[in-house]
């Protein structure tokens, strides 16, 4: 996968889940998200959004979904810059398509990718659905992820179809504030256990995800550490690469 020809500074971030708990809330983490975007586009040459910007997101063609015009007119701006950006789906935006692509342009990606810089591999995704395990959960994402059951949903008024998905949405932890993502054995994460399985066929210097919630930075061996970004409802991090080395920041 390409990356800005300059000596590179990539910024990682996830799980922003802009639209939720309410509409108050929302605003006032796409407001610090914009400021912090503004704070990096000076030195970044590449940003990757490892999924769920959005807590519900459907790209209609001739619809664009009410509100989120200050990240999507920032994110603009960067491309125009010459940042790159980089857009993994999550589990809550997988129904980004081309309509948003073309207009801010990002690189969309649909799973993980690798990325070499230099002589070292970073494996980057949302990290939803990896590994063994988690069965009920994959067979959903399939449903959701058919092209047959998107083009039925976008034949739906979008008043009706974007507020039922959103009052589906408003059943999750997240979404209710009620949640609290707790690491017990690392060894026993289901993204650990995926780094491991991948690490037996081919050496990755740095596996980047999402998905979890739970900001970690988890040496798997002498060469090879696992990432998780956490989450912005609550505590926001983000990581970033400069000179072969990749940290995870909190933002205070």
């Amino acid at each position: 996968m390409n990356l800005n020809s300059k000596e590179p500074k990539i910024y990682f971030l996830s799980d922003v889940h802009l639209g939720v708990p309410s509409a108050e809330q929302s605003l006032q983490r796409e407001k610090k998200l914009v400021h912090f975007l503004d704070s990096i586009k000076a030195e970044a040459t590449d940003i990757m959004i490892l999924g769920d910007l959005f807590d519900m997101w459907f790209d209609y063609k001739r619809v664009v979904p009410r509100g989120f015009y200050r990240i999507l007119a920032k994110l603009s701006e960067l491309a125009d810059l010459g940042i790159q950006i980089h857009f993994f789906k999550g589990n809550h935006d997988m129904w980004v398509f081309n309509h948003l692509k073309n207009e801010i342009p990002f690189t969309l990606y649909s799973k993980p990718a690798i990325f070499e810089i230099g002589n070292q591999k970073l494996m980057v995704g949302h990290g939803d659905g990896l590994g063994q395990g988690d069965n009920a959960y994959k067979l959903i994402k399939r449903i959701f992820a058919g092209p047959f059951n998107q083009w039925l949903f976008a034949r739906l008024h979008p008043n009706f179809g974007l507020g039922l998905a959103l009052k589906l949405s408003a059943r999750s932890r997240i979404s209710n504030g009620n949640f609290e993502e707790k690491m017990g054995n690392p060894e026993e994460e289901i993204l650990v256990r995926f780094c491991r399985s991948t690490l037996e066929n081919q050496a990755i210097d740095y596996f980047v995800f999402g998905h979890r919630h739970i900001a970690i930075t988890y040496p798997l061996n002498a060469t090879s550490t696992y990432i998780n970004l956490g989450e912005w409802v609550k505590k926001p991090h983000y990581a970033l690469y400069e000179k072969g080395v990749l940290k995870l920041v909190t933002i205070n």
